[in-house]
């Protein structure tokens, strides 16, 4: 199976298409349910970080002066995904910060986002919450850090795609649940997923006779 890179920003507000810049950038590389490599900096882009953020962060506007220039983070980061496809948790908030981030340092931003949100919500309708933390709690995977700070968040992401890589093999026979099948699953209305699962399936080996 092909390398899969998890990625999660901490910002300083919700869309970059309201000023919002990012402040944290980790990201995971996953190999066969396995975490290979990480990277994490932060970054300092001249962004006020509001005083609410800080609380729920921990990142000071004193932590990101002292951090590198955005523009050299998001190259390098840019070059640790390298043609790896994207996932996120609540990928519609990371992926617009991916694409706004790596423009303004001059850097394509091809790479398709699957969303562990959409994901658990088609293989894990009766989860009480579908936010990270109740996942990773209802699955028992452990918590890696401090929530809201982007390593920990990324990686929790990462155990928790690795659980749902797992049981789309064990539960529903799936022979290769790579990025492709992640992709087309969320976009599946609910009633369909069984469906599309079975199209999947490795075909059963016959008995030894």
């Amino acid at each position: 199976m092909s390398r899969i890179a998890v990625i999660d920003f901490e910002t300083t507000g919700v869309s970059p298409g309201q000023g919002a810049r990012a402040t944290e950038v980790a990201i995971v590389l996953l190999e066969d349910g396995r975490l290979v490599d990480r990277y994490q900096s932060l970054m300092k882009t001249g962004a006020w970080i509001p005083a609410f953020i800080t609380q729920l962060t921990g990142i000071t506007n004193a932590m990101v002066n002292a951090a590198p220039e955005a523009a050299g983070v998001m190259q390098d980061a840019a070059r640790f995904v390298g043609d790896a496809p994207m996932v996120a948790h609540n990928a519609a908030f990371d992926s617009k910060f991916w694409q706004a981030e790596l423009a303004l340092a001059g850097v394509p931003a091809p790479h398709p986002f699957a969303c562990t949100v959409l994901l658990s919500r088609r293989l894990y309708p009766e989860a009480p919450s579908h936010k990270l933390g109740s996942l990773v709690d209802y699955h028992g995977l452990p918590r890696t850090g401090r929530a809201h700070r982007a390593l920990a968040d990324a990686e929790m992401a990462a155990e928790l795609l690795a659980r749902m890589q797992h049981d789309l093999r064990q539960r529903w026979g799936v022979a290769e649940p790579g990025h492709a099948l992640l992709m087309a699953l969320q976009r599946c209305a609910r009633p369909g997923v069984g469906k599309l699962l079975a199209q999947h399936a490795a075909p059963a080996v016959p008995a030894a006779g």
